[in-house]
């Protein structure tokens, strides 16, 4: 557990650090994507985290975003060969996916765990 003098660390911070949402010292992920059971620094239990689809949509979104806007730049101003076109941007595409779906699952998973969110239930 944290101690009076510790701060909760933010959450956009830890998400993107991958840290613990509550203590902000350990891990959240296993592997790549892979949620950790809990944190080996203060025991917080991940089995609340679900992020789902929301990592993919907002990394489609800005991937998108960049890279047809850098796209339709880069062929009004220079006009390259369709070939140059396919290499720039399916690998631009690859790097820039991979290079954003952990910080963003991160991210979801302490906004998660710092607004209490959980599924919906009704009530009787």
């Amino acid at each position: 557990m944290l101690a009076q003098n510790q701060s909760v660390p933010s959450p956009i911070v830890a998400g993107l650090k991958g840290c613990c949402p509550r203590c902000g010292k350990g891990h959240m992920f296993q592997g790549y994507l892979t949620m950790r059971k809990s944190c080996e620094v203060c025991g917080l239990d991940f089995s609340f985290a679900d992020s789902g689809d929301g990592p993919a949509f907002f990394v489609m979104s800005i991937v998108g975003f960049v890279v047809v806007g850098l796209a339709l730049w880069v062929e009004f101003t220079f006009e390259p060969p369709i070939w140059l076109h396919l290499v720039m941007w399916f690998s631009l595409t690859g790097i820039l996916c991979l290079g954003l779906v952990r910080p963003l699952k991160g991210v979801m998973v302490a906004l998660q765990y710092h607004h209490k969110a959980e599924e919906g239930r009704i009530q009787k």
